[in-house]
């Protein structure tokens, strides 16, 4: 009796232990056709909150910010001021930065941009398929796009874009040089 008991506890105990040092393996598996970084994002059609349609190979050329938000996430809500003031910077012209809402309903995030005045395009992603694509299972996210569409970075977690740390970020992914104009509006 004794054996027993003592050899479900220690198969009790196995387990445990191996469900333990699977966790950290689950927290970093992808999200159903994330796109992991090095490689090229696939074609998606991107459905306008505040403007059209469009496609995500119109944005090839220029090197792209992808911003995954939605409207109940405060961390999304704290950085989208500073996501338009980097976009308006001087460094504006040579990238481009736009928002994918994760709303489960477009009048939320349309009601959330009319509040804050957005001048970005954003969309919306009504069926899972950028938020999988991006890799978004922790908001926001932000993802550094190269002018071919090949994803060099992803950021978790909200932050001031237009700060210093963030600008130098963007200018080593990005590649610019000190002779492009400042990221920092002035």
């Amino acid at each position: 009796m004794y054996f027993e008991s003592m050899s479900r506890c220690l198969r009790g105990a196995a387990l445990v232990l191996f469900l333990g040092l699977l966790a950290p393996l689950w927290a970093l598996a992808a999200t159903p056709g994330e796109v992991q970084v090095g490689s090229v994002l696939r074609e998606a059609t991107l459905h306008g909150l505040n403007g059209p349609d469009r496609k995500l190979s119109d944005f090839r050329g220029r090197p792209l910010i992808i911003n995954v938000w939605a409207s109940w996430c405060p961390p999304c809500i704290a950085e989208m001021g500073s996501l338009e003031r980097l976009a308006w910077s001087d460094a504006g012209q040579q990238f481009m930065v736009i928002g994918i809402s994760t709303d489960d309903y477009p009048e939320a995030a349309k009601g959330f941009l009319r509040k804050s005045q957005a001048t970005l395009n954003h969309f919306i992603d009504q069926r899972l398929n950028l938020e999988n694509m991006l890799g978004a299972d922790h908001l926001p996210l932000t993802v550094l796009v190269d002018a071919q569409g090949r994803v060099l970075q992803k950021v978790v977690g909200g932050r001031e874009w237009d700060s210093p740390e963030s600008v130098r970020l963007i200018r080593q992914t990005f590649r610019l040089t000190s002779t492009t104009p400042s990221l920092v509006k002035r």
